[in-house]
C-alpha cells in the first residue's frame, strides 16, 4: 500500500462482467448491506479468505486515479464529490488494492493497471479492508479521511468508455462551444434520454477520434452519438472530456488496441488463477482461472496439450517463471458455477513436479505450450525487486 499522502503534495463486453453488478437475488434480503440495500445496521460483506464473493455484494464508487503502483496492483483515488459527503470532506483519497481476481477494463478491453494513465476518471466495485489485518486508512487535512476509506479491496476498475459501454450508455450531443470550450450533452441510456443534460468542459488538448484518424475539435457537431473519457470529474462540475469518440468505428479500433495489448500481455505472464486443489498422490494440480483475461484466448487451453505452472504472488507478480515453473500435460479443461473474480474454466494438470507454491488458496499462472517463457524485466520479478 502506498504511504500516507501529504497536502503538498456499440461494442458488446463479455458475459463474464454481468454478474458483477446484478443485484443479489433471492426470496429473503441479503444478510450483508450492499448499495441497493442502504440498511446501515447490516454489516458490508466481508471476504472470505479462499471463496469468491457472491454477486451484488461489492460497493461501487468512481474517483480519478492519481497514483499507482502497476507491479504491486496497488492506486489512489481521489473519490468523487457526492451528496454523502460534507463539504469538509470533498476530494479525499482513497487507497486501494486490487484483489487477486479483480478485473481492470480499460477502452472496452481487459487492461492491466500501468495501461491506465494517470487522472483518468475510473469507476470501481470495492470491499472493506481485510478486517484481520492491521489497518490504517488514508488521511490527510487534519487527519480527514473519505467516507470511502474503508473500502480498500478492488474487484472491478473500469474507465468511463467501459463503464458507459457495459450499462449500455451514449452521450448525445446536444451543442458545442468552442469559444467557451463548453460540450453540451443529455445521457442516453438504452437509448433513451436523461431528463437533464450534462454539461463537460472541453480543453485544447482533448483527443478527438473518428473513424480511424484523430479529428480536430470542429468534428464535434449536435446530434452525434459519443463515449467519452473524463479526467476531474467532479472537481468543477462533471468534469473535462480528455477523449471523446465520435462514431463506432473510433470505438471498435480504440477496443481492439487495448484487445491486442492486453493479449499480448498475457501471453507474456500466463493465465493467473488460483489452486482449488492437489492430488499428491497424482501429482493433479487443479486451478480456477481468474476472471480478468479475455475469453477468446482461454481457447489456446485444450486438454491433451502441455502447460508450465508458475508461482505467483497475491498481486500476481511471479517469482521467477522460467526456474520456479513445472510442465506437464493438461488433464482437462472444465466449466464450474461462474462466479464474481471467477472465470467459470478450471484446469488439471499434471506437472513433473509438485512445488511448494502450488498448495490450494495460492495464486499461480499458466502458460500453454506454444507460449514462450522469457525472463520478464527484473522489476517484475519479486526475486528482482
Amino acid at each position: 500500500m502506498f504511504p500516507a499522502v501529504r497536502p503538498f503534495l456499440t461494442v458488446l463486453l463479455p458475459s463474464v462482467l454481468v454478474p458483477l453488478l446484478i443485484p443479489v437475488l433471492a426470496d429473503e434480503p441479503a444478510a450483508f448491506r450492499t448499495d441497493s440495500d442502504s440498511d446501515d445496521s447490516k454489516p458490508w460483506f466481508q471476504l472470505v479468505e479462499g471463496q469468491f464473493p457472491p454477486a451484488g455484494s461489492a460497493h461501487a464508487f468512481a474517483g480519478e486515479l492519481y497514483r499507482q503502483d502497476h507491479i504491486e496492483r496497488t492506486f489512489i483515488v481521489r473519490a468523487d464529490r457526492t451528496d454523502a459527503q460534507n463539504r469538509s470532506h470533498f476530494d479525499l483519497p482513497v487507497a486501494a488494492e486490487m484483489l487477486p481476481y479483480g478485473a481492470i477494463w480499460y477502452h472496452g478491453a481487459p487492461a492491466a493497471l500501468r495501461d491506465i494513465p494517470i487522472g483518468t476518471h475510473l469507476h470501481g466495485l470495492y470491499y472493506r479492508y481485510d478486517e484481520t489485518k492491521e489497518f490504517q486508512p488514508l488521511e490527510i487535512f487534519n487527519n480527514r479521511r473519505s467516507i470511502e476509506a474503508e473500502f480498500t479491496r478492488c474487484l472491478l476498475l473500469e474507465d468511463d468508455f467501459s463503464h458507459s459501454l457495459r450499462n449500455n450508455r451514449l452521450w448525445r450531443i446536444d451543442s458545442v462551444n468552442l469559444e467557451e470550450m463548453k460540450l453540451i450533452t443529455t445521457q442516453l441510456t438504452d437509448g433513451k434520454p436523461a431528463d437533464s443534460t450534462t454539461t463537460f468542459d472541453l480543453q485544447q488538448g482533448t483527443q478527438v477520434c473518428q473513424g480511424r484518424s484523430i479529428a480536430e475539435l470542429s468534428a464535434l457537431q449536435p446530434g452525434q452519438q459519443v463515449l467519452l473519457n473524463l479526467t476531474w470529474a467532479t472537481l468543477y462540475g462533471p468534469g473535462r472530456v480528455v477523449q471523446i469518440w465520435l462514431d463506432e468505428p473510433s470505438r471498435q479500433l480504440a477496443r481492439q488496441h487495448q484487445l491486442d495489448r492486453h493479449r499480448d500481455f498475457i501471453r507474456q505472464r500466463g493465465f493467473p488463477g488460483k489452486v482449488v486443489a492437489v492430488d499428491n498422490q497424482q501429482r493433479i494440480v487443479t486451478v480456477t482461472l481468474f476472471d480478468i483475461v479475455d475469453r477468446d484466448l482461454y481457447s489456446e487451453l485444450s486438454a491433451g496439450d502441455t502447460a508450465g505452472i508458475a508461482v505467483a504472488r497475491d498481486t500476481l507478480a511471479m517469482f521467477d517463471p522460467v526456474n520456479d515453473r513445472k510442465s506437464g500435460p493438461i488433464l482437462a479443461v472444465s466449466e464450474v458455477p461462474q462466479q464474481p473474480g471467477s472465470s467459470g474454466i478450471q484446469v488439471q494438470i499434471q506437472p513433473s513436479l509438485l512445488l511448494e507454491g502450488y498448495r490450494p488458496g495460492r495464486i499461480v499462472r499458466i502458460f500453454p505450450s506454444a507460449w514462450k517463457v522469457v525472463a520478464l524485466p527484473r522489476e517484475e520479478e519479486f526475486f528482482g525487486r
